[in-house]
């Protein structure tokens, strides 16, 4: 999002700094700037996306592990009884 406004202040800057825009140049620049703005919008839903599989796949994995030190701790006692006898 910081990159599309800083893109789009440095387009605008640029547009007005080459001389006199005309309507036709500001409007193209909005144009861009819709644009960006979309392509931001886009890549914000794609990382939120992101982030609730990263969140899904720790909670499994954190699941998974805790299953495995139980089913290790049932083995380790299992063994220990039959060193026992």
């Amino acid at each position: 999002m910081m990159n599309a406004t800083k893109l789009s202040i440095v387009l605008l800057a640029a547009g007005l700094t080459v001389g006199c825009a005309s309507k036709s140049d500001l409007a193209a620049l909005q144009t861009q700037v819709d644009g960006l703005k979309a392509e931001v919008s886009s890549v914000k839903s794609t990382a939120d996306e992101a982030l609730s599989a990263a969140t899904s796949a720790d909670a499994a994995a954190k699941r998974a592990a805790a299953a495995a030190e139980e089913v290790n701790a049932k083995l380790d006692r299992g063994f220990r009884k039959g060193a026992m006898k």
